[in-house]
């Protein structure tokens, strides 16, 4: 099959001006057409993607980037679904990527996310697209930043990144986003012990989620506890202290109080400077990632590493040679060819 026909099939029929077209014209068809060749990894597909990329990247920069990340059983699917209805009902297209778990085995992913958002995923302001990790370190897909891009380019102007779970995922997320939301549990005196002093760091909005029923004393005391630890890792002449709410997702309590506080940090952000030095300090890092997944590559396709890979691992695996030795020996290799 020709070069052209395979590419074909991803964009069914279209060239990559009529897809730029139809992603800024917020057809969701050619938003998925879009998607889909972006998170391929053909090489053919890629170059296609660059260019789509480079056509949109003119139409993007006016969305609220947010990440969501927590514990497993904190509620981040229907937060978001709450969190998206309101946004929806306030005059925003919304967005959902949902970065899903892959099985490190098969490469499979559970991409769940349309089931568990049922109400949103039937809106036609918002989109949710679910994307597998594939294995990607702390669990943000490989191609999230250009999908986030695409989507910003079809008009959706709130952006969500969910992420898998607690972990080295939220250094990862922070990369992507203008504000990063931590959800956690009442009755967190524990969870709050547990909780890593980087992670809390990171957030600029902590919620107490599932202050419902019996847990709503329960929420504000956790909501207290995590205030004081918050102004503890953060000194008082800082131009944003991250506030900690409580909401309900579940009864739709607190989720407007949300919003408006994400709203009003994203517009001090912008009007500080400190989103577009965000944003730079991202664009960098991104380019430096692609530098560093482009020669990683190229060394695993390289003829003499690959001669060399199989015996080292064999002997690394048996303790016969360090790691480092080995290490050395394929990066000798790569150097003299």
């Amino acid at each position: 099959m020709a070069k052209g026909e395979q590419v074909i099939s991803v964009l069914d029929g279209q060239d990559i001006s009529a897809l730029t077209d139809g992603v800024c014209a917020g057809d969701r068809r050619a938003l998925a057409r879009a998607i889909t060749l972006i998170e391929s990894t053909r090489d053919d597909h890629r170059v296609e993607a660059e260019a789509l990329l480079e056509n949109l990247l003119p139409h993007t920069g006016g969305a609220s980037r947010i990440g969501i990340s927590g514990v497993p059983g904190v509620g981040k699917s229907t937060f978001i679904e709450a969190f998206g209805q309101n946004c929806i009902a306030a005059g925003h297209k919304v967005a959902v990527l949902a970065v899903d778990p892959s099985s490190r085995r098969s490469g499979g992913s559970i991409l769940g996310d349309k089931t568990r958002m049922e109400q949103l995923s039937r809106a036609p302001e918002a989109f949710i697209r679910p994307s597998p990790t594939a294995g990607t370190l702390g669990g943000v897909a490989r191609r999230t930043r250009e999908v986030m891009l695409t989507c910003e380019a079809a008009g959706f102007d709130v952006l969500l990144i969910e992420t898998v779970g607690v972990g080295q995922s939220e250094t990862a997320v922070a990369d992507l986003v203008d504000m990063f939301v931590l959800l956690l549990l009442p009755g967190g005196g524990d969870e709050l012990q547990g909780l890593k002093r980087g992670i809390m760091e990171l957030a600029d909005l902590l919620v107490v989620n599932k202050a419902d029923g019996d847990m709503v004393d329960s929420a504000h005391r956790s909501a207290a506890e995590y205030t004081n630890a918050v102004r503890l890792l953060h000194p008082t002449t800082s131009e944003w202290i991250p506030p900690v709410l409580t909401c309900s997702s579940l009864e739709n309590h607190g989720i407007n109080k949300v919003r408006e506080t994400i709203a009003a940090y994203c517009e001090q952000s912008r009007g500080s400077g400190a989103l577009d030095a965000r944003r730079s300090d991202q664009a960098r890092r991104w380019m430096w990632g692609e530098v560093d997944e482009h020669l990683l590559a190229a060394f695993q396709r390289h003829d003499s590493v690959r001669e060399m890979l199989a015996s080292l691992e064999q002997q690394v695996s048996l303790a016969e040679i360090t790691p480092s030795a080995a290490a050395k020996a394929l990066l000798n290799a790569f150097r003299r060819s």
